[in-house]
């Protein structure tokens, strides 16, 4: 593999790096603050939150509010964080949920009879091609269906939704195919196929690795950073399907500089810390082959039915995404890691469903933290990281399902027209 070399040191694949994305600026902060200093006279009034202030306010009230309750989202517009509350004999859970600053909505399901409701479909619906989460906007459970599920399958998928009774799931097609996103050809190479690097990480025994799509390690264990290329890291763990699609992937050179941030190809966008998902949030990603793009997110804890096996607790959103963005990370315009790209339905030209693992779980469970690893680590420059044409290349981590993040040349704009946002560094691509 061809680094650009540091005195005694290697330079990491970069995360998320494309070769060129023309237009794409650097991550500004969002500059909204919550209104931790309003009088006691407002206090009831719905705080202006950040999304991912919003995440922690809602993990809060989750457990200050109990049984009562029953999810909650993001309001970008009014940039509130909306509770659903279920109503009963004691009114205070409301009061508590206004103090804090929330907007308080009641609704008619419970946490208890949406996840009983999931429980259902997975005994009676695990049909590949489908999938299911709870919308918090609509209160129910939202079940989807790609184009494979026809004839008795879709009787099937709709006699238990039916059996869940009137409310409590809602039922839609989508025109593409549920697939890990896979793809042949130039990034992180296993095996013949390519995946995107996540978030470069710390092992639990502080040598430097990154977190990538578990079904990426189907391909082999050990990659390189270009077609038929040294191997430069090797596989260490990885969950998929089951619980999660996630893989730790050690760099093989201890001495490794792995700092926490995206390459946006000219720039790069420092990565904090991991963060959870809310829903309504916006969240951008990265990829080898479609390089930017954006949406919003739309269920946690989702369960996805891929043809290799069911995956739980990834995040659903409308991030469009190709073969070859596996792996790739989904992060915040405050720069919080979220979530590694696994599959879903679509293409960035008709839009589809894309599904995320959550950072935070995939950390949690390989015992590794988000920062730079190895020596020298988090003091790297983007020249530094992966230096010009190699930036790109790194970014993949082979295996079945891969798609590396380094989306070069052509590729990198492949996802778009990009326009502005107002106020922010970072371009949209649509």
């Amino acid at each position: 593999m061809s680094h650009k070399r540091i005195p005694k040191r290697k330079a990491a694949i970069a995360a998320g790096s494309v070769v060129a994305l023309g237009a794409a600026a650097i991550l500004l902060p969002n500059a909204n603050a919550s209104q931790d200093g309003a009088s006691d006279d407002a206090a009831a009034a719905p705080k202006t939150l950040k999304a991912t202030d919003a995440s922690d306010l809602a993990s809060r009230l989750a457990g200050l509010l109990g049984d009562a309750f029953a999810g909650s989202y993001y309001d970008g517009d009014k940039q509130q964080l909306v509770v659903n509350v279920v109503p009963g004999d004691d009114n205070n859970v409301i009061v508590q949920a206004e103090k804090a600053g929330a907007a308080v909505r009641e609704v008619d399901n419970s946490m208890t009879e949406l996840a009983a409701g999931a429980q259902t479909l997975k005994a009676k619906a695990t049909i590949p091609g489908t999938s299911w989460a709870v919308d918090p906007r609509t209160n129910r459970i939202l079940v989807t269906a790609d184009s494979t599920v026809t004839g008795d399958k879709w009787e099937r998928l709709e006699s238990t939704v039916r059996s869940l009774g009137s409310g409590m799931a809602t039922i839609r097609k989508s025109a593409g195919t549920f697939k890990t996103f896979a793809s042949g050809g130039d990034a992180v190479f296993a095996g013949g196929s390519r995946c995107s690097l996540g978030f470069n990480v710390t092992a639990g025994d502080g040598s430097p690795a990154f977190l990538t799509a578990g079904h990426c390690a189907l391909a082999g264990d050990q990659w390189s950073d270009s077609q038929g290329g040294q191997p430069v890291a090797t596989v260490d763990q990885a969950v998929f399907p089951g619980a999660g699609d996630f893989a730790l992937v050690r760099y093989d050179d201890p001495a490794t500089r792995a700092p926490s941030e995206v390459n946006l190809g000219d720039r790069t966008v420092a990565i904090a810390r991991a963060a959870e998902a809310t829903v309504g949030q916006e969240v951008f990603r990265m990829g080898s082959t479609t390089g930017l793009a954006d949406g919003q997110v739309l269920g946690l804890n989702a369960t996805v039915n891929y043809p290799e096996g069911t995956v739980t607790g990834l995040i659903q959103t409308d991030v469009c995404a190709e073969p070859g963005d596996s792996g790739g990370s989904m992060f915040t315009r405050d720069g919080l890691a979220v979530g590694l790209t696994s599959g879903g339905s679509g293409d960035c030209t008709s839009g589809g469903e894309t599904f995320f693992q959550p950072v935070t779980t995939a950390l949690e469970a390989v015992g590794a933290t988000l920062g730079a690893g190895g020596a020298g680590a988090g003091d790297a420059g983007a020249g530094d990281q992966a230096g010009g044409e190699e930036a790109g290349a790194g970014a993949e981590a082979g295996g079945q399902g891969t798609g590396g993040d380094q989306a070069g040349g052509e590729e990198a704009g492949a996802g778009a027209g990009q326009d502005a946002e107002e106020g922010s560094g970072l371009t949209h691509t649509r």
